[in-house]
């Protein structure tokens, strides 16, 4: 009978458990979306700002330079090639 007693106890302390952790992550789900809901209204409104002030953004990032023109030629293996004597 104790037994029984230990088992029904555990079990709803799992079932209790379950419950909490399915809480939990449903409210970490929305705290998720609330943080990129805000992550893109701040992005969009700082472009907005940035095009009324007519200037770049701060935190713009410069273009890349152009890439140096390679130093090295083609040149084909036919014409490396030893010839037969």
């Amino acid at each position: 009978m104790v037994l029984w007693s230990v088992t029904v106890l555990a079990l709803a302390v799992a079932s209790a458990a379950v419950l909490l952790v399915r809480r939990q992550a449903r409210r970490l789900d929305a705290l998720n979306q609330s943080y990129w809901e805000l992550r893109y209204d701040y992005t969009r409104l700082r472009s907005q700002v940035a095009r009324l002030d007519g200037g770049e953004a701060p935190a713009a990032v410069p273009a890349p330079a152009a890439a140096p023109a390679p130093s090295m030629t083609f040149v084909p293996l036919s014409s490396i090639r030893k010839k037969d004597s």
